[in-house]
């Protein structure tokens, strides 16, 4: 039973809540988008809801555009959408939709549900179908909003419309770029992207969203690894997202809010990136005289093309960063716990990591964890029934993957009990202390000295202003 506050949204003769709304409201969850279809002027409509919510008024997109007939009510975090009905009946504006759980009326002048395509059942029956043939050929967008509804409410798709989506997924090349980021990035915020991205790749639909993909596969690697590089990215996704699930093997309980932090405000960004971290191999790829695999340079190649991507989609210039930070700068962990192994890591080694990645360094080191735990042991005997049965496979190697993730939990914990602390405090001078105490003027060299200071500082090498303007003056005397 649905039940509307006519206080907020008015009773209205040929007004229906309609879509993911109605779906929602079905659920009993409780949507703060409403989608509201009016047969006639919107217009009226839109105007006495803004005057019951004191809200205002947002006419979307350019006249004839997809959005153009839609007027938008904005008031704190509601949104309701209201749009003309260009049919003769609701009914067939319903049967134009995508989904059949999205094809669901609710009257605002009777309370009746109008369910032509039988959504309601579908709801029931856990899984979605297409609302006709054409609704992909339509709006290719579609096909990855299938997959975005199944990992947000749990849902599967039925086999007719598994079909289409393999014989229509060349069309998703269509679809305008931040569409395809907006489905695909509210696929990776949830906790099941794995599943969903290996039944993309099943159908062929995540080739066509990232054609750069289809070198990796077959592109076998060197001895060390038990997968070729599309394999591995796919296992390097499912062990990045089960830290990201459950993080408590590598982090300790008192700081794991930071890294609950990272998961709400940039874990979809980091599955993104591990799925494009090796990217750049398959260009890299050599053989040496003795037959010996290598990849000199991935990570740089890897990171030119995975900017080339952020660009279609259309990500913000900080996520096209981020993004860029983590496939450029993924084996740097491994540079540095080689240093480690040979004993030659000092601490000022790990600092100037630590400095060099910023707030980054956590979310490096746990996509390195990940990238490791994907490469495998041989031999590798993985049995599957059907792609419903996929599990994340991430095996705890022994001997060098396993010191290196140990390494890696003793650098995050490194990071957040010593590093950070000392990085929030006051720096131990500023430029003013050069001035006073030795007459210098601003100058490039203010940068360097302070930043060789606060190098040291950070390493603990160094802890008082006393000790600073020591070795400022060093420095100086050493010019």
């Amino acid at each position: 039973m649905i039940e509307i506050n006519a206080n907020i949204i008015p009773k209205t003769k040929g007004a229906y809540i309609v879509g993911g709304s109605v779906r929602d409201l079905l659920l009993e969850l409780s949507p703060n988008d409403y989608d509201i279809a009016v047969l006639g002027n919107p217009e009226q409509f839109a105007k006495n809801i803004a005057s019951k919510i004191s809200g205002r008024i947002v006419r979307m997109g350019k006249p004839g555009s997809a959005s153009g007939g839609i007027i938008r009510v904005v008031s704190g975090d509601k949104i309701f959408d209201i749009s003309s009905i260009n049919d003769a009946s609701i009914e067939e504006d319903l049967n134009k939709r995508d989904f059949t759980i999205n094809a669901i009326a609710y009257s605002l002048s009777s309370g009746r549900i109008i369910d032509p395509l039988g959504g309601i059942q579908d709801l029931a029956d856990k899984k979605i179908r297409m609302a006709s043939k054409r609704a992909f050929i339509n709006d290719p967008i579609r096909m990855i909003r299938a997959y975005r509804i199944c990992a947000c409410l749990d849902l599967k798709i039925d086999p007719h419309t598994l079909s289409a989506i393999k014989r229509d997924a060349k069309l998703i090349k269509n679809s305008a770029g931040e569409r395809i980021r907006t489905e695909l990035f509210k696929i990776l915020r949830s906790y099941k992207a794995y599943y969903y991205l290996a039944q993309m790749a099943d159908t062929g639909l995540l080739r066509e969203i990232f054609p750069e993909l289809d070198a990796l596969k077959g592109c076998m690697q060197n001895r060390y690894h038990s997968y070729d590089v599309f394999e591995h990215t796919m296992k390097a996704f499912s062990c990045l997202e089960k830290i990201l699930n459950d993080y408590s093997e590598y982090i300790p309980e008192i700081y794991s809010q930071n890294i609950k932090q990272l998961n709400k405000n940039k874990g979809y960004l980091l599955k993104f990136a591990i799925l494009l971290h090796d990217i750049g191999k398959p260009a890299a790829r050599s053989i040496d005289s003795q037959g010996n695999i290598h990849f000199y340079g991935h990570g740089k190649k890897g990171a030119d093309i995975a900017s080339k991507i952020s660009k279609r989609l259309k990500l913000s210039t900080n996520e096209r960063y981020y993004v860029d930070f983590i496939v450029r700068n993924h084996i740097r962990p491994l540079f540095l716990f080689i240093s480690h192994q040979k004993k030659i890591l000092t601490k000022k080694g790990m600092t100037r990591f630590f400095i060099k990645c910023g707030d980054n360094s956590p979310a490096l080191l746990l996509h390195t964890i990940a990238d490791i735990q994907g490469k495998g042991n041989k031999p590798v005997c993985v049995q599957r029934t059907g792609r419903e049965d996929v599990r994340p496979v991430c095996v705890q190697r022994t001997g060098r993957d396993a010191a290196f993730i140990e390494f890696a939990k003793a650098m995050l914990l490194r990071f957040f009990s010593d590093f950070m602390p000392r990085k929030i405090k006051p720096p131990l001078i500023t430029g003013y202390d050069l001035i006073n105490e030795f007459g210098l003027t601003p100058s490039p060299l203010f940068k360097k000295i302070l930043k060789i200071v606060q190098e040291e500082r950070l390493s603990s090498t160094i802890n008082t202003r006393q000790e600073a303007i020591r070795l400022a003056k060093k420095i100086l005397t050493n010019l």
